[in-house]
């Protein structure tokens, strides 16, 4: 199957032309492979002091009328990973992973349940660098799918020190696949409110916490389009909806520097990937006091990562 054809299936209705390589249409996810030859490695780091960007790659501020707070990241799993040059459009790189996906909802969906997920600064994806194409790469292209994370809340304003620690599940891929996903070790369901059982777009949450010694499950829908994906990549645009967080490779002084792979190498190279979690959750304020309360009717408007920075160690 031609990489075009491939890509056209991840992102639903978007066409691509150009690329003749060809790979598995939707390969058994196997993010850290066992070989010893050197290889090239990627990891996570959660960073809430980088930099807030908005879609373009520019300095974002909170939109009025909302809040927002850097969560306390958990886990974050990931879809696609792609290195591409100055002239690649979204697919015509080189494309690393892409994981696995599913019909069983209707429409092409990530399959979450397959979905791997990977905590901070842990390693999220190795390939032989022997199975890499040569070259050197200025981007990193990675298409985020789920985030678990804690954040603090408050509830019932009447008490003066209501405030209190949940935990959210978050769904920003391009459209998921969702039987059921845990939360501190509790299985849920997507309410019925929400769709149920089945593919849920981009912005679908789940959230849950103790107050008072009892258990609470809230689930919700971000607005269409309001979950912020940066790429400061202009000259190649992001299909709408898809979570693909472009970063552009820099040294250890955090000076623009390329990806390289001469297809020589011995050693590893190891690339960590920060992602801003600068006040990356946000919400809609019905009480103005920098607390989010869902029982006040507050509701969730953006959850998207604010950047990405990948780093060659």
């Amino acid at each position: 199957m031609k990489m075009t054809y491939r890509i056209l299936i991840f992102f639903g209705t978007i066409v691509f032309l150009g690329s003749c390589k060809k790979e598995e249409a939707n390969p058994t996810p196997t993010p850290i492979p066992t070989e010893s030859s050197p290889k090239l490695v990627f990891k996570f780091v959660f960073d809430p002091t980088q930099a807030r960007l908005n879609n373009f790659g520019q300095p974002a501020t909170i939109l009025a009328g909302n809040a927002a707070q850097s969560p306390s990241f958990n886990k974050i799993s990931q879809h696609y990973i792609e290195l591409a040059g100055d002239f690649d459009m979204l697919g015509g790189g080189e494309v690393l992973y892409v994981g696995d996906t599913t019909y069983a909802g209707g429409q092409h969906a990530i399959n979450h349940s397959a979905s791997v997920m990977t905590g901070n600064d842990e390693v999220f994806f190795s390939k032989s660098l022997s199975e890499i194409a040569a070259g050197s790469y200025k981007w990193l292209r990675v298409s985020l799918a789920y985030q678990n994370y804690d954040i603090t809340f408050k509830y019932d304003n009447e008490i003066a020190s209501g405030t209190a620690t949940g935990t959210l599940a978050s769904f920003i891929g391009y459209r998921t696949y969702i039987e059921n996903y845990l939360i501190n070790g509790v299985s849920r369901t997507p309410s019925v409110s929400t769709g149920g059982v089945g593919n849920h777009s981009q912005g679908y949450w789940g959230f849950q916490t103790t107050v008072l010694g009892s258990t609470i499950f809230l689930d919700g829908q971000a607005p269409e389009g309001a979950t912020t994906v940066p790429n400061p990549f202009t000259t190649s645009p992001i299909p709408a909806g898809s979570c693909v967080v472009t970063g552009q490779f820099v040294n250890n002084s955090q000076s623009q520097s390329p990806l390289v792979i001469t297809g020589n190498e011995t050693e590893d190279i190891v690339i960590t990937v920060s992602l801003s979690t600068n006040n990356s959750f946000e919400w809609h304020e019905v009480n103005i006091d920098g607390y989010y309360q869902p029982d006040a009717g507050e509701t969730v408007v953006d959850m998207g990562i604010r950047g990405m920075i990948p780093i060659k160690e």
